[in-house]
């Protein structure tokens, strides 16, 4: 696919505010009490009230709608508000949301957001347990009598398709596991502060759904993340240094469901080794953006499981195809390597939040201010979930 048109949204509007709860596995609150919490303190950030907010975006599949949490937090009026489908795929697209509703005047101030009880109510990772009739009930009849229930077991399949096309053994995911659970350990906002892995550790782990091991699958979370967006601008009068939207994108591949997409045809971009649905949004990002993955200084790639980050990598153009698992081996993903990968911990290591935590660190390395901080970051890539339609966004300093 080639866009033509000219890109009118980048450099338009910034991230200005960040705000989270504690990340837990009980939160002893509802979701909404989660959601509000998380605005409020993302305004506080942004040094903005309630009274400047005019929109709202979140994911379906959420239990606060967006007018719910206006009430809650006090906002006023809103002249926008939007939901974005598809799972951990919405992360990035929401602040994408947001980025158009500014540059096209329909909203000033908005806030995205996204709260739950992942791991003490609804356990996104227990699989499918009942389905009304519809139509992405009927893609998923062709996974679910093989057993393939669990987002895990739906992974696995394109994993060893990964590790045979490559010639691979289950040990090239760990070094990603290993990377991110340290990156957690010096984070006080982790889960598992002060709990790095070894490479042994990631071996020793127990089996989940071969070839993927525990320490290959994200954990589950309760908490709350909230991104404020505005003009950059206003941006530039706010107590923060803005995170520029230099780029966003949204991308679905061929044929594409929701994680089993087994039955892809229509060329080499439909292997099972790879994620098309990436690929669509890393040829907008690069050619929007006139960036390329040499300028990129930290990577925020969304780690559901261990795979697809790699997967990702290749994807984006920094390696070639099966040449992840050497880059990552290699050390190119530690904080001092040449593409640090999720210094906050990612959801393997700080929390499992749709992505959304992502993009608050992504926020922090423009800004300086992470616990993990990459010296001199002027472009953070933050991707969303992979394996559905998904989105990504190029975070940039003002200039």
């Amino acid at each position: 696919m080639t866009l033509t048109a000219p890109d009118r949204l980048g450099g338009r509007a910034a991230v200005v505010g960040i705000g989270a709860t504690e990340f837990s596995k009980d939160s002893g609150r509802s979701e909404l009490a989660l959601a509000a919490e998380a605005v409020r303190a993302a305004l506080d950030d942004a040094g903005l009230t309630a009274a400047d907010v005019d929109g709202l975006v979140t994911f379906t599949m959420d239990t606060s709608p967006e007018i719910t949490v206006a009430q809650a937090v006090g906002i006023g009026e809103l002249s926008f508000f939007s939901r974005v489908h598809y799972g951990g795929g919405a992360a990035c697209a929401t602040v994408q949301q947001a980025a158009l509703a500014i540059a096209a005047g329909t909203a000033e101030v908005v806030v995205c957001y996204r709260a739950f009880n992942e791991r003490s109510g609804r356990r996104f990772g227990s699989g499918v347990r009942h389905r009304e009739p519809s139509a992405e009930g009927v893609a998923l009849g062709w996974a679910l009598p093989f057993g393939l229930l669990t987002p895990a077991s739906w992974v696995a399949m394109a994993a060893q398709r990964y590790l045979h096309t490559y010639g691979l053994t289950p040990d090239a995911f760990a070094p990603v596991a290993v990377a991110d659970r340290r990156h957690a350990a010096t984070n006080p906002a982790a889960y598992f502060y002060g709990k790095p892995i070894t490479l042994a550790d990631h071996a020793a782990s127990r089996w989940i759904v071969e070839p993927l091991r525990l320490l290959d699958c994200c954990q589950e979370t309760d908490g709350g993340q909230a991104i404020v967006v505005t003009s950059v601008e206003r941006a530039r009068d706010l107590p923060h240094r803005p995170a520029v939207v230099t780029a966003a994108a949204q991308g679905a591949g061929r044929a594409q469901e929701q994680m089993t997409s087994f039955y892809r045809t229509g060329g080499a971009d439909d292997d099972l080794a790879r994620l098309p649905e990436m690929g669509v949004v890393a040829r907008q990002l690069w050619r929007t953006s006139g960036l390329g993955p040499a300028d990129v200084d930290v990577a925020v790639l969304y780690d559901h499981f261990t795979p697809f980050v790699l997967m990702q990598l290749e994807e984006f153009g920094f390696c070639g195809r099966g040449e992840a698992a050497g880059f990552a081996a290699d050390g190119a993903l530690e904080l001092g390597g040449r593409l640090p990968l999720n210094p906050h911990g990612g959801q393997l290591g700080e929390a499992y939040l749709h992505g959304m935590n992502g993009i608050a660190e992504a926020t922090r390395q423009i800004r300086g201010t992470s616990v993990n901080q990459i010296p001199g970051v002027h472009h953070a890539l933050v991707t969303a979930g992979t394996g559905v339609p998904t989105s990504a966004l190029l975070l940039s300093r003002d200039v």
